[in-house]
Parts: structure tokens; sequence; C-alpha cells
């Protein structure tokens, strides 16, 4: 002490350490040699100081642990007259008729009032966070709330990781406190964990200086309560660095004790002599911040988790904790602030809203999936078995357009041809050499939906040779919507090799040279044609290789998701046989039965009990083609009265059809159905069409307890289904619920005579071997309560397995651990996440009130477009809408998502009827949801891009909507009823001259209040209008004004 009181530092040598952090803070020099030049200024004064170089010029890079993000994406079903309630409807006419009275048809402005006293923006983007957040966790899409900087500070600086003993020796930190930007918070970064992990393992006894220490090491937090005892059960545990978001389960951290916690945060005892020669002398340069405020005890000094380690390090930590404090310097983004979020008006929390009230959910288990003697060990056995035995057994009957058989295929052939195009498929493309296709590898399948035969020929060929098969649509030209998504998949697939069928090989579209071109975003492909008669005949001593069922992938069925992309969900050939016992189990299949289908035979529903499920119980299918049902919707009654039908799969869709033209039919009789199975069960608008169809056709021998809806999904398979019950006397489940608790998530029992109700029913119990949980939409899966409406996980061996290629949406969605409240894992096993919301009622009845891909989260309340679309069809004249082809979506504007509306108006619609339409949509929707509409665009019919089977294609009726191509013939927007979060007033600017205001705004962060339009250029003397489009706004990422109206002339 007295050597440095003789010899101090003079001023003009403390002026020069000063310009040098200038220059290190501002990126000028680099470290080292700003180390090199302080030592050779400093040494005269203090020779030992030279001996920091070493340790300082170490530096442990380090990383906190990467943090998987739930992604989940579903797609959206086909609109249509499914959505017709005669009690909905009852309830839109008497919302109606309360504004029966006012002049004026379009809707009154709502007033805007501000729920909350806006706080600055640093609550919610900590100065100090931030960059530090951009450096561990890029990938990370929300923001830190109000409270949370300094516990996270704290969090991130306490989090422990392990190292070995040998990293100790190298891991130190250099004097990076007072550079900003970039490289400072690496820095910052890179110290902060090296200290931790120093200070750690000195508590675990790797050091000699813990036996000198008086204080406890500091206690690890973790916002969420109880995610250590998960993470203690072996789980994995996901973070970013706001803690705020969700959290896939990590390595098993130490025992609760090692981490036991004192009351300090941070402490540091300084009775070291060095220590407080180091301490002072490290003062006299400017390197520490003055007046900080302390954590716990001032007298002691601050490290990353209160241990008392050696003076360099503690000084070094000290000087870290005390920049982020108080940075010596203002941060880099503190000059160029964008006041935005400051400006916006946040929509709080509505303290009266409905919370869950019930007790913690208790997953609910299926019943045992029973061992049956006759099971084959795999489907290509069953094929094999039933094609030897009963070879004249009819298996799949295909029908024309006028509704008569086509092509009977028999059991017998269908195991001749599979084994002659396996064949074909593994040796007759390429060469002997050098095959194109060899076992394990994909190829597509690309068939009309008119041509059942030829896709179950081609699908256990592919089963049989071992290849995986993708159906996908067939392409009608080169501009189909969602074709480039298919493409895409297709080429993530590895496929190079597409079988098809003589004549949709005729029917593709072609080049003048007659080859087949090459579609938008597709892979070069080799197109195969099936047919017997182009295939060489098999050797007699080949034969296919028949194996039990394994964990090799079956097939690759393609979803498309909420943004338009497109996926491809993995199915083993375990997970197959598996899901074809249990709904032979469920739905009772014997063999011989007949079954009618209605429903799309690639994919869903239709293919695991039209084409699968069938061929396992040897039963006869009657395929029923989209094309006839759309010439006579009465064809697939037909066809269940002429064949006595067991089974029918059908939608609630062609039960609403089958009402509307059942009155040109006679001698209708159901009696022999014992099962109709609703494949669209899940949309909570099926109840009406199941009612009406109920009432109808009671009297032509169908009994009540033949309707079974189901609930199923791309990922989970089938995850519930009502079963065929004798008792007829024991009502299905069914219960009316509030909308506003739905918005709010709880489930509140209401009353048919109030407006805003939603009628649901229940979609039967979990199907055999499974175990289904109902866990929070967003955040942690942690278990919902009873009254609470989450989404459903399933556990079972009947599941998708992944999807290919994306192994990062895989974990999310595949592999997921749901917690209970108190932290611990439910099971040990993964659960797959089904994209279904609901709850289960009592007895283990599953309901769904919708489903996550149609979502919509308006100021923090959560909406179904289901439930849109159904209030907008119920509107008088509700045929207005063109054969119910309306879309429900939503775009963001300043923060948060609007809700735009697109349907298709009727061809003899005139302009005031559309709008007088339009303005009894926005009351209806307002008065029963209690939201606002921001855009409603009415286009021409037959305009909207559709899907394969004529539904709406949603994801490109969105994007249309963004691009301006949607040329809509009537638009009313009303964003005065929506947009409740509008930017305060700016303040006028003092006068000031121009100049200063400029640098007074760029310095002080604010915006100079001003606007100027875009100059529209000389106009000709004949151009008497200006019309809307050529007003257009420069578009930002919040500014959503919809540029369809740029090909309008309103």
């Amino acid at each position: 002490m007295a050597d440095r009181e003789a010899s101090p530092i003079p001023l003009e040598i403390r002026a020069r350490l000063a310009e040098l952090e200038l220059e290190l803070s501002e990126g000028d020099i680099t470290q080292k040699g700003y180390e090199k030049k302080r030592s050779k200024l400093i040494r005269a004064y203090f020779p030992h100081v030279g001996g920091m170089e070493g340790p300082m010029s170490h530096r442990a890079a380090l990383g906190p642990p990467s943090a998987a993000r739930f992604h989940r994406r579903r797609t959206s079903g086909t609109r249509d007259e499914r959505y017709r309630s005669d009690v909905h409807t009852e309830a839109v006419q008497a919302v109606l008729a309360r504004h029966v009275e006012r002049k004026v048809a379009v809707p009154m402005p709502s007033k805007r009032r501000s729920l909350v006293v806006q706080t600055s923006m640093d609550a919610y983007t900590p100065p100090g966070l931030s960059p530090l957040c951009s450096d561990s966790s890029s990938g990370s899409d929300d923001e830190a709330g109000p409270g949370d900087d300094m516990s996270g500070m704290e969090h991130w600086m306490g989090r422990p990781s392990h190292l070995g003993p040998a990293h100790l020796g190298s891991t130190s930190s250099s004097s990076s406190s007072t550079q900003s930007g970039g490289s400072g918070n690496a820095g910052r970064l890179a110290d902060s964990l090296a200290h931790t992990h120093i200070s750690h393992l000195s508590h675990l006894g790797h050091t000699h200086h813990l036996s000198q220490s008086h204080h406890g090491i500091g206690h690890l937090s973790l916002k969420r309560k109880g995610a250590l005892s998960v993470a203690e059960n072996g789980g994995s545990l996901r973070r970013s660095c706001e803690f705020g978001s969700d959290m896939l389960w990590p390595p098993p951290l130490e025992s609760d004790e090692n981490h036991s916690a004192s009351s300090d945060v941070m402490g540091y005892s300084s009775d070291s002599p060095h220590s407080h020669t180091e301490r002072h002398h490290m003062a006299n340069m400017g390197t520490i911040a003055r007046n900080t405020q302390k954590y716990g005890n001032a007298e002691r000094m601050e490290t990353g988790d209160g241990v008392p380690v050696s003076s360099r390090v503690s000084a070094k930590i000290q000087q870290l904790v005390n920049t982020l404090k108080q940075p010596r310097r203002p941060p880099l983004r503190e000059f160029f602030v964008d006041d935005f979020d400051e400006l916006l008006e946040v929509q709080q929390p509505d303290p009266n809203q409905p919370r869950p009230e019930g007790a913690e959910m208790i997953p609910v288990r299926g019943e045992a999936l029973g061992v049956v003697t006759n099971w084959p060990p795999s489907l290509e056995a069953a094929l094999q078995r039933w094609g030897t035995i009963s070879p004249k057994a009819p298996c799949l009957t295909s029908l024309d357009t006028g509704g008569k058989p086509l092509y009977v295929l028999t059991y017998g052939k269908l195991w001749s041809r599979s084994i002659k195009l396996a064949y074909n498929i593994l040796h007759k493309l390429g060469s002997k050499q050098e095959p194109m296709v060899r076992p394990g590898d994909r190829v597509a399948l690309v068939f009309p939906n008119n041509d059942p035969v030829a896709f179950m020929v081609a699908f256990y060929g592919c089963l049989l040779a071992e290849v995986v098969p993708v159906p996908i649509e067939v392409p009608l030209s080169r501009k189909d919507a969602g074709s480039q998504q298919i493409g895409f998949l297709l080429g993530s697939c590895g496929v190079t090799v597409a079988l098809t069928s003589d004549a949709c090989h005729k029917g593709l579209p072609k080049s003048a040279t007659g080859e087949i071109p090459q579609f938008k975003g597709w892979p070069k492909l080799l197109w195969f044609v099936t047919e017997s008669k182009h295939l060489s005949k098999p050797p007699r001593d080949w034969f296919p290789h028949i194996k039990d069922a394994n964990n090799d992938t079956a097939y690759i069925e393609y979803k498309s998701c909420k943004d338009g992309s497109v996926l491809g969900v993995t199915v083993t050939r375990i997970a197959l046989l598996t899901h074809c016992q249990s709904l032979t189990q469920c739905c009772s299949y014997t063999e011989a039965e007949t079954i009618v289908n209605v429903l799309d035979f690639k994919k869903d529903v239709g293919l695991w009990h039209g084409i699968l499920t069938s061929v396992m119980n040897m039963m006869h299918v009657i395929s029923v083609p989209y094309s006839l049902m759309k010439v006579n919707p009465l064809s697939w009654i037909q066809k269940v009265c002429q064949y006595k039908a067991k089974v029918s799969c059908v939608k609630s869709r062609d039960m609403h059809w089958a009402l509307v033209a059942h009155k040109d039919q006679k001698d209708i009789n159901l009696s022999s159905l014992r099962m109709l199975l609703v494949a669209d069960g899940s949309n909570p608008w099926s109840i009406s069409s199941c009612d009406a169809f109920l009432n109808v056709f009671q009297t032509k021998g169908l009994r009540a307890d033949v309707i079974c809806p189901c609930a199923s999904s791309p990922e989970a398979l089938t995850v519930a289904i009502r079963r065929p019950v004798e008792d007829s006397s024991q009502p299905p489940g069914r219960g009316v619920l509030s909308m506003q608790g739905l918005t709010y998530g709880v489930v509140r029992v209401d009353t048919e005579e109030r407006l805003s109700v939603l009628t649901v029913q229940d979609v039967g119990t979990v199907t055999p071997g499974g175990l289904v949980c109902v866990v929070k939409p967003e955040g942690v899966p942690q278990l919902c309560q009873t009254d609470e409406i989450g989404e459903f996980c399933v556990c079972s061996i009947a599941t998708g397995t992944s999807y290919y290629g994306l192994t990062g949406m895989t974990k999310n969605t595949f592999e997921v651990y749901p917690v209970s409240s108190s932290g611990g894992l439910i099971s040990e096993y993964a659960f797959v996440r089904t994209g279904l919301l609901g709850f289960i009622g009592p007895g283990g009845l599953v309901f769904i009130t919708g489903k996550m891909d149609g979502l919509i989260m308006v100021s923090g309340r959560r909406h179904n477009a289901d439930d849109i679309v159904a209030t907008a069809l119920a509107v008088e004249p509700m045929k207005f809408v063109y054969r119910g082809r309306i879309a429900v979506f939503s775009v963001t504007v300043l923060r948060d998502e609007r809700i735009v509306v697109v349907a298709e108006q009727r061809p003899d619609s005139t302009e005031e009827d559309s709008f007088q339409w339009m303005s009894r949509v926005l009351q209806a929707i307002d008065s029963i949801h209690g939201v606002g509409v921001f855009c409603l665009a009415l286009v021409p019919a037959n305009t909207l891009p559709k899907t394969p089977l004529g539904g709406i294609h949603l994801s490109e009726i969105k994007q249309l909507y963004l691009e301006g191509g949607l040329h809509p013939c009537n638009v009313l927007m009303c964003p005065h009823t929506c947009v409740t979060n509008l930017p305060k007033p700016r303040q006028k600017q003092p006068e000031i001259g121009p100049a200063s205001v400029m640098v007074g705004n760029l310095v002080s962060g604010k915006r100079i209040a001003q606007a100027s339009g875009r100059d529209l250029g000389q106009t000709d003397d004949n151009d008497q209008f200006l019309f809307l489009s050529e007003g257009a706004a420069v578009e930002s990422s919040d500014h959503a004004r919809p540029r369809a109206l740029h090909s309008t002339q309103l």
C-alpha cells in the first residue's frame, strides 16, 4: 500500500489509459493490443501487472446450449355447407334483429380506450439483455416481460455448466467491460460463462480456494418452478435467454442440494489483502464503474455465484457485473432506438376474465390392445394369406361417373399384380449394376381420385419391394395451388421415380415434343406406368421377402401446414400394423364385411380404413369417387343399400348433401349399417349435419348409435373414435359451451338460449393401446386443468414417427414430454402433438373444440376460424356465399393479428346486396364472437384457389391477398373496429432549426413527426380519375393495407 501511494500514476499516463479504453470500446484496437499497450504504460509503476497478461489472453469460448423452439403447423380443412346449424342460424338472426332499427348498414366505430399506462420501452427490452440474447439464442422471438431483466440476468450469470478440472487452469477472462456492440457482447458472454464454470467447480471441490471461504454458493434460479426437478428426472430442459419461452427437456443437472442458496446472490469476503490491493489498483485505473447497486451485503465483492475465489477472478466478475448494470458508455442501440413499441398501446389481460378452476387433469389410457391369435405379423403377410387362401374374394370395387361398377379387384389379383410390380421396381429401372430404386428408397405415387385400384396395387407393390411410397396429388398444370411445396417435399425425400397409371400419364400436361415437363419446384422424375401390360413377368424363383413388422418406414403421408408448406409424416411398419389392429378392435371389423368409402383413399381416414385395415381383415371396399358425388350426392347411400354395407366412411359434408337430395330417392333402407364413421368429427360444427341426418333417416332404418365421429391427425393417426353400442338408450355426450369462455381457453357450460354458445359432441374414447393427455398450447407442455382447453398429446406405438428430413420440427412435435404442475414428467415415453384442441369430459370422453392451425390470437383471446366461418354462413341470405366457399385467416397489423374474411359471392349478386350482407356479417361476428373484422372481401364465383378435392386452398388465398392477386369485386375494411392499439399522438417538436431537430431526434431516439406521400407524377388532362390502386402506400412489415385493392376500381 505504501508503494502505491508513493508512486501514483501521472495524469498524462491516466489520460493515455483513458484513450486506450476509448479505442478498445469503439473497436479501433484489439483486446490483445490494448493489454500490450496498457502493460507498457503502467509497468514502470506496477511491475507485477505484467503478469496479468498471460491468463487474460486466454478465453474459454463457451456458449449456452442451443434451444429448440416449438413450431406447430397444421393444415386447415375445407369449408363448405357442413357449417350449417339451425341453432346457430337462429342465434345469428336474433343478433342481427337487434340492429334492425339502425339507419346505417355498416357498423358504428367503437371507442378506443387505453387499458394501461404505458411504461418505457426498456421495461420490455432491457438494454443489457438484448445483446446477450442476440449472441446466445438468435432464433428466439419472445420478448422479456416487465421486471424480468434483473432476474433473467442473475439467472444467466448463475447458470452452471459442467467442465472437467482440466479446463480450470486455462479458463480466464479479459477486461471487455468497456466494450459496446457485438464484439463486447461476445466477450461478456464468454467471460461470464467462464467464471461461472470456475466458481461452480470451486464449489464442487476442484480448487483449494473454497476451504478458506465462509459463504455458500449462489442458488441456481429458474424462472419456472419445478423445472429443476424435471431435469433431475432425466428429461431435457429447453432454454432461451429470455427464460420465458417454451422449453425442451435437457440432460439432468446435479441434485438440488448442490445448488443450495445463501441469502446473498453475489458475495465476496474482502479479508484478503491482495484482493484489496487489486481492487484499489483497478479503481485507480478507472475500469470499474462507481456508485453501482449491490446485492445482499454491500461490503462483499460480487461474483457470478457468490463463491469467494481468487482475487483476480473476483475483480473481473465484479467488473462485468458493474458494466452490465451501469455501462460506462451508452450502448449503441440507445442512439438509434425505435420508439414504436413505446408508442403502441399494450392490451393488458382483463382482470375479470374467466380462469380455469378445476383440478389438474389425469392422463387417460385407452383399453388394452387385445392379442388375437390370427392377426398377421405384418400387412404384407395378411395380403399373402388372403391372396393364396381366398384369391377370388372381392377386395375393392371402383365405380364410374354413372355409379356402375367399373372394376372388381380380387385378393388374388391384388397379390399377383403387387408381386409383379415389386419385381419391376427393383429390377427393371436402371441397370443391373446401378438400379434406380433400392430397398428403402422413396418413390412417388401419382394417381387420380377415381382410380383406387391402380393406387392399391402400387401401394402394396412398394411394400413388397420394401420401398417407401409417397402418395401425392396429380399435378393438373404447372401452376397448381401448392404444387411447388409438393415438389419441395419430393426433393427433400430424394424421390426420382413416380409411379402412375396409363390414363393418368396420358392426362398429364406435356410439352410440344410430347414429354412431361418438369413442374415448378419439382425434382427431375422418371414416370413409370404400373399397368400389367407394361410390366415384365418375374422369374419363377423370384419371391418377395416378407418380414415381420419392424421400425423401417412403411410410407410417408404428406400434410399441408397453415403457411402453405408441405411436410412428410413418416409411419413405420410396426406403427402401421398396430394402427390397423387398433382400428379393427375399435370398429369390430370381421372378415368379408362390406365398407363404403367416400373419403380420399390416398391419406388420412380413407387410407387407414379403405386400403390398409380392409386388407388385414379381408373386407370388401366400395370406393365412391368424388366426381360421382358431385353428380349424385346420394350415390353412397344407394351403394349402402345395394351392397348391404355394414360400415360407411363419410364426412359431414357428404351427409349434408345427401339430406338436400334425399327427396328424389325412394326405397332407402339403412338398417344394415352398424357404423357410420364421420371422419371430420373433430370439427365442432359437424354435429349439426349428424343431428339433421339422424332426424331424416331414422325413419329409413338408421339407428342413433350408428353415427360414430372420430378425431385424427396426420401425426398421431387416430386419436379417438366413438364405438357403436347396442344399448341406444344412452345418448352420446354433448355440451353447450360459452363462446366467450372458449376464447379465454376455459370450459364454461352455458344454455342454448344464449346466442354466443358452441355445441360440441364427443368423439368417443381413446383408441386401444394409447395414452392421451391435454397440455397447454403455448410454452412448456404442462398438463391442463380439467376445465381448461389445451392441445391433445398421444403416447402410442400407432403414431407417426417424424417429419422426414426435419430433425428440429420432429423434436418439437414427436418428442414431447408433458410435465405436471409440480414439474415432474408424467411418463418416461415421448408423446406426439396432435394439433387438436379440446378437453376430456366425464367418463373419459374426448371433446374437440378446434385445431391449432385454425387458431387466431387477437388481443390475447383465442378465436377459431371455423367458428367465424359458421357465423358468416348463417347470415341471411345464407345462399349468398357461392357453394359455401369462404376463407378466414389473420394478418399482422401493429404487432397483433387481425381477422380477414374472403368469400365467393353468387354470380347474380348486386353491389347493394353484397354490402348489405357484408354489414350483417360484421355485426354478427362482433356480437357473437366479440371481435372485429379487419377486412371483408368478396370475389367472383370460381376464382379462389382450390384443392384437388374441390375445397378452398387457404394458404394460397392468404398469399394472393398479401400480394394483391385476389381481384375482389367488393371490399369492406373496418380497421376502426379491431385496431385498438393505435400509436399515441406524437408531441410537436419545438421550433428549432431543421439540423438541430434531426440531430436531437437522432440522439434521443425519437423519430421526427412528419410524413409525406409519394409523387404521383404528371397526369394527362384526359385522366379524370385517380383510382385507389394508384395511391398505394409504401409497404412495411406492419403495414398490411391489402394490395388486393390494386386490381379494383372503386
